[in-house]
């Protein structure tokens, strides 16, 4: 079976580039005496899905996370935790994304 660009996504994201490992952004899978925890950060489970719906041609599902998710990362941030760069590039490039999916046949000079 191939790959989905989701699976790539997640592998990409479980072998470190471009994660920050801190313990307010990942948690550990249960916490104390069995209780689940958050494990990724809301904007990520976001951009999860936007790939997901992208994966499924659903393009306008796709669009209104991606509104969602601009939303969240183009607020004021309530701590400085130095990934706003990182946050903004995966932005830019799910815009693509969602540009060259709506716009196949389009050829970049």
């Amino acid at each position: 079976m191939g790959t989905t660009a989701i699976e790539a996504f997640l592998t990409v994201r479980r072998m470190g580039t471009g994660v920050s490992h801190t313990d307010d952004e990942v948690g550990r899978e249960t916490g104390p005496g069995g209780a689940p925890r958050y494990s990724r950060r809301l904007s990520d489970k976001i951009l999860i899905a936007f790939h997901h719906a992208c994966d499924q041609s659903d393009f306008e599902v796709a669009e209104q996370l991606l509104h969602i998710l601009e939303m969240m990362l183009t607020r004021r941030p309530l701590t400085p935790d130095g990934t706003r760069r990182r946050n903004m590039e995966s932005l830019v490039a799910a815009h693509e994304r969602l540009w060259h999916l709506r716009h196949p046949n389009t050829d970049e000079y």
